[in-house]
């Protein structure tokens, strides 16, 4: 179970996390985690090229001690990185002090301030204290690619339906995703470069 649009409620109940972006500008923030992958992100590396879209890229650790060559991929092609933890840990399942080196790991490898919990799962505590040393960027939209009863039409239309100006959407850098990414994402980007929108880095 989850949710495509981040409610309301959830976004002001922790302002301390990064939502979305407030502008009037056609700006949006697309974003991919679990990466980097040598059979997923130069398909996604390529597909954003064509458009000359930026994105954010928040990586898993111990992805990137396996395939530093797309690692490094990500960088020259101008991407952003943020990090995903070292091993894509649930901070629900996860002690704090566990939780935190491995955040760290995982920060010293991107060498940015962004960092992502994977799922989403980050307890009060959790983020009241990497908050102080990181930007915690979440999301209001949830592509669902990662969700094998989503097809590529239902994955671009939930982006198309509930992104806004200064939106915060999610897509995923993973061999679970691939095959409905290759086509969701090219018609997303088709949508919203037609509607004269900007797709940026997070900076």
């Amino acid at each position: 179970m989850y949710l495509v649009k981040t409610p309301t409620y959830l976004q002001q109940a922790f302002p301390q996390l990064e939502w979305n972006y407030k502008t009037e500008d056609k700006r949006l923030f697309l974003t991919f985690d679990d990466g980097p992958n040598p059979e997923t992100t130069p398909i996604i590396l390529d597909i954003l090229q064509r458009y000359s879209a930026k994105a954010t890229f928040f990586c898993v650790g111990d992805n990137i001690r396996k395939h530093p060559k797309e690692f490094k991929s990500i960088l020259d092609k101008g991407h952003q990185v943020g990090s995903h933890t070292f091993n894509h840990l649930s901070g629900w399942t996860t002690s704090n002090t566990e939780y935190y080196r491995n955040v760290r790991k995982a920060a010293a490898m991107v060498k940015t301030p962004f960092f992502r919990p994977p799922y989403g799962r980050i307890t009060p505590n959790q983020s009241k204290f990497l908050s102080k040393y990181y930007r915690i960027v979440m999301w209001d939209v949830l592509s669902g690619d990662f969700d094998s009863t989503v097809s590529a039409e239902h994955c671009y239309h939930n982006v198309v339906k509930n992104t806004r100006n200064g939106s915060v959407v999610v897509f995923h850098d993973s061999l679970k995703s691939i095959q409905v990414l290759k086509e969701a994402l090219p018609n997303v980007l088709d949508h919203f470069a037609g509607a004269g929108y900007i797709f940026d880095a997070i900076s």
